[in-house]
């Protein structure tokens, strides 16, 4: 019997593989009746990076003297005032209902669940739009092109989330994807089956190349099971 996977080893955890745990929780504030009814208003009095993600957060004081870390938005700085809730100004930056933002408003930080926090559309540079709105819902166009629906009670962030172009900056050396991969306790470098040797993977010798068909059953054991798990079609897609 060969050698285990990475994946083999990663099933059994450990520190080698544990993911940090350490940082700030990015999301809304508590859902209050105030926020329901009015606004909550509050100053962005620092941007920083946190550990373990690449969005800029922003510390926002609110006026119940609650810090509160939100996903900055493109184009806010220091000092700016930021407002939550309903009746919140369509300003970038500030947060509200989707029930209050128009159609065609570009948006992120979205929550899935009323009072979730915000999960969806968090990504640097990231941004979406809202289609239409019907029978209590919005259909929201994600980065993706796919549209979901959310209940109009959901709050989103006017604007789109800070750091885009960040991917446009190559790596220059493999230390900065090191440290980039360190960070989320990523495995770095990574070596392709096919670039192995026969018994450290079903891919291995064969001068380079699989070797047999990369279809494998969705019950394999572990150890076999790598490749394309319980395809739907194999081969190359022929044009008419």
């Amino acid at each position: 019997m060969g050698r285990r996977l990475i994946q083999q080893r990663r099933g059994k955890g450990g520190h080698t593989f544990l993911a940090r745990k350490d940082g700030v929780k990015a999301r809304y504030p508590r859902l209050s009746e105030e926020q329901k009814e009015e606004k909550l208003t509050g100053q962005v009095i620092s941007l920083f990076k946190d550990s373990g993600r690449m969005n800029v957060l922003a510390d926002v004081l609110l006026q119940n003297n609650l810090h509160s870390y939100m996903v900055a938005a493109e184009g806010i700085g220091i000092g700016q005032r930021i407002e939550i809730g309903k009746k919140a100004e369509l300003n970038i930056g500030n947060a509200m209902q989707l029930e209050s933002i128009p159609e065609g408003c570009p948006i992120f930080n979205i929550e899935h669940i009323s009072g979730d926090g915000g999960v969806l559309v968090k990504g640097t540079g990231l941004y979406a739009l809202i289609v239409s709105k019907d029978n209590g819902y919005a259909f929201v166009k994600m980065p993706s092109g796919k549209v979901k629906q959310v209940s109009l009670d959901c709050r989103a962030t006017i604007g789109c989330a800070a750091g885009g172009g960040r991917t446009d900056k190559p790596m220059i050396k493999a230390g900065t994807a090191y440290h980039k991969a360190k960070a989320r306790k990523k495995w770095f470098p990574t070596v392709r089956g096919v670039k192995m040797n026969v018994l450290d993977h079903p891919f291995g010798g064969a001068a380079h190349h699989a070797g047999k068909s990369k279809s494998t059953s969705r019950n394999a054991p572990p150890g076999r099971k790598v490749g394309a798990i319980a395809s739907k079609r194999t081969g190359r897609i022929k044009k008419n």
